[in-house]
Formats: C-alpha cells, structure tokens, sequence
C-alpha cells in the first residue's frame, strides 16, 4: 500500500529532519520525500500506514500535510 502527502517541506534540512522522526515512529514503513514536485510530496510505502498520525506528526513540526486522493 501506498500513500502520497501534499507537504511544505522545501528544504533538505528539514526533510532530513522529519524523515528522522517519521522512521523513528514508523519503523515498518518506507518513507521518502519528493522536493522537485509541484507538492513537496511525501510518500510513504507498506502495511498499516496510520494516515493520521503521520498528519498529526508532521504539524506538530510546524508542516502542512494532507493527504493525496
């Protein structure tokens, strides 16, 4: 299963900064972003993705995050 976020991360140094914390929290789970897309997406790839409390991580770091339908 696959899921795919519409972000503001822009710069690498916080999108080193939240993968870190999305793998520690989610260590079952592939996780990347994509910076040069239109959406700063963040995909996130496996079984039992917690649509929520990836969104609920990520503003509590100060980034939007909503999901991709």
């Amino acid at each position: 299963m696959t899921e795919v976020f519409k972000t503001d991360v822009n710069k690498k140094r916080e999108m080193k900064s939240i993968l870190t914390v999305l793998q520690h929290e989610f260590p079952n789970l592939k996780i990347n972003f994509d910076l040069t897309d239109c959406d700063r997406i963040l995909r996130v790839e496996g079984q039992g993705i917690a649509v929520e409390q990836i969104i609920s991580r990520m503003r509590a770091q100060n980034h939007s995050c909503e999901l991709l339908e």
